[in-house]
């Protein structure tokens, strides 16, 4: 099976875990319970329809169930926040609720702008150094897009362990894959110029 399965799969079944959550916990009248369900259970939806129109090609590999079952595994820890508003009744106070949505929808217009500009760039002209657009400032722009999502759904549960998955996926997951893509597009005369000019992660500071 292809590794976008596993991943779509987990991703459609955000929104109804998080329900399952919030009807075992009896968490109906928790407003930080029903903005969490409405960002991430949008978010898994959208990535499913992403994958469908301007899917990635890294996720076409195929996979073993083995290695299915860790995908699935890592990526449940993203359900440790909601758990966590459920079972402990959090609510966040008004203004970071605002703070969380502003930094959600701020974070899917980079993530997905991003690569719907890739994947449009490359079916156009597939060997190319994209430097213009959204890459134009940051070589990782989509990761930077996605760090902001999930920070904002991190930030909803009020506690530290979403933090530190969050800088887990980060540090083990995104970093090294950002390397890696740094090192292929080296062998693009213009690389060393661009990469000068632009940050690794976040425009205009790192």
């Amino acid at each position: 099976m292809k590794m976008r399965w596993y991943i779509n799969l987990h991703k459609v079944l955000t929104a109804p875990v998080v329900l399952a959550m919030m009807a075992f916990q009896d968490q109906w009248e928790n407003p930080t319970a029903w903005v969490y369900l409405a960002l991430h259970g949008t978010y898994g939806l959208l990535w499913v329809w992403k994958s469908r129109i301007f899917p990635d090609k890294s996720w076409e590999r195929q996979a073993s169930l083995g290695f299915g079952l860790v995908i699935w595994l890592a990526l449940t820890l993203y359900w440790i926040a909601p758990w966590l508003i459920t079972s402990g009744g959090v609510q966040a106070p008004y203004a970071l609720l605002a703070v969380a949505i502003s930094l959600f929808v701020i974070g899917v217009f980079q993530h997905f702008v991003t690569d719907m500009q890739k994947h449009t760039a490359l079916t156009l002209q597939p060997e190319q150094l994209i430097t213009t657009g959204m890459m134009a400032r940051s070589r990782n722009l989509n990761y930077f897009g996605e760090l902001l999502i999930y920070l904002a759904l991190a930030l909803l549960a009020m506690h530290w362990l979403p933090l530190l998955v969050l800088v887990g996926y980060l540090v083990f997951v995104w970093a090294p894959n950002m390397r890696r893509k740094d090192r292929s597009l080296a062998r693009y005369a213009e690389f060393e110029a661009y990469r000068r000019r632009t940050k690794w992660l976040i425009p205009y500071i790192g």
